[in-house]
């Protein structure tokens, strides 16, 4: 019987693949909330549970036991937004004058390029145009708006989509918001009531296997989760401590953009490092030219030494397969892929070194004769 279901539901999917796998991407479209908050409800849970050692875990009061995992969890929302907004309290106010910065000095800038032009050769046709050149550099501005407005349209394709694709990421945002904080909370009854439908519907068997698997993955994504933020860590203050040693301008601002964008894998301080060569080249374009050379040797270093070692160590796989598992995963899912490919690829080595050990038990007991 189970094997005619799986052939008409393969059939099914021959005979209409579009079909049905557009009635799956709807659903995924569906369900993403869902997935979501699962994914900020784990997050957020790795932190509660370190908090929670700390929250009177002995206690023999109920309603103080009672009270632990609220207050834990709005210490650990707290903790979270208090180092993203410190972060963009760091870096936004600079951008932004930088920014403003840059337009002021753009006009004085060219001015003094003219200069140096028709002081060193004011007979090719060239210097004697930028010498006699006038710039309207209000008009410039607004034409500078006007392109970015016009990409804006483009990626946009109107004012109306943009209204509400804002909207819709924001109610997915509040219902996952809303739906981690269900799943915390309640965590434990979840897990009770799923075991028990396990038992129930599955063979104990699978039951059990599947408690192996999960355990296991629950493992390695924590632990990968912990490797990332340690990795964020000393990437961030490496990037600082160069910066102040070499006298890179705002290097506290961009060392912690570059720690907070570490978190994701590989490109995390490309993201950073472009932003810093921004703030810099108001500043002095020299040291912005060189602020780029030493964010390309700290990406090599971070990219072939600290990464696959700090993270590979911590969720026990070998370097090179980390390597291995963020192009594979780059390359199937971009970033997505890109985050999950490593601790993915992770579980699957320990589930099967894990099984290659137990194997390899069972035939020296049986070469032995035990």
């Amino acid at each position: 019987m189970k094997y005619s279901v799986v052939f008409a539901i393969f059939l099914v999917c021959v005979i209409y693949p579009q079909q049905v796998f557009g009635a799956i991407g709807n659903l995924f479209n569906v369900v993403m909330p869902l997935i979501l908050g699962a994914a900020m409800a784990y997050c957020v849970n790795l932190l509660c549970r370190q908090l929670e050692k700390w929250f009177w875990p002995h206690t023999k009061q109920k309603w103080l036991a009672g009270l632990r995992r609220p207050i834990v969890l709005v210490v650990s929302i707290i903790l979270i937004l208090l180092i993203i907004s410190g972060v963009l309290r760091l870096v936004i106010p600079q951008f932004v004058d930088a920014i403003s910065g840059f337009f002021k000095a753009l006009p004085s800038t060219i001015n003094d390029v003219n200069q140096w032009l028709t002081k060193f050769d004011q007979s090719t046709a060239i210097t004697k145009k930028l010498a006699s050149s006038q710039f309207d550099w209000t008009s410039i501005q607004s034409k500078v708006m006007k392109y970015l407005q016009v990409g804006a349209s483009g990626v946009f394709s109107s004012t109306v989509s943009i209204f509400s694709g804002l909207t819709k990421g924001l109610m997915n945002f509040i219902l996952a918001f809303i739906f981690s904080i269900y799943l915390i909370m309640g965590k434990e009854k979840i897990g009770r009531t799923l075991d028990r439908l396990m038992l129930a519907f599955l063979p104990e068997k699978f039951v059990t296997k599947t408690h192996y698997v999960l355990r296991e993955t629950n493992q390695v994504f924590s632990s990968f989760i912990a490797g990332q933020v340690l990795e964020g860590f000393i990437l961030g203050t490496l990037c600082m401590l160069g910066m102040l040693l070499f006298r890179f301008p705002d290097a506290v601002s961009v060392g912690a953009l570059m720690g907070v964008t570490a978190l994701i894998p590989m490109i995390g301080a490309w993201i950073g490092g472009t932003v810093g060569f921004v703030l810099i080249a108001v500043t002095s374009p020299i040291k912005a030219v060189f602020f780029i050379v030493y964010i390309l040797i700290l990406q090599q270093v971070e990219g072939n030494l600290i990464y696959p070692r700090v993270v590979g160590t911590s969720i026990g796989l070998p370097g090179i397969l980390v390597l291995a598992a963020i192009t594979i995963g780059s390359g199937l899912g971009g970033i997505v892929g890109m985050l999950l490919g490593v601790p993915v690829a992770a579980t699957i080595y320990r589930l099967v070194k894990n099984e290659l050990l137990r194997r390899e038990g069972g035939a020296k007991r049986l070469e032995t004769g035990a």
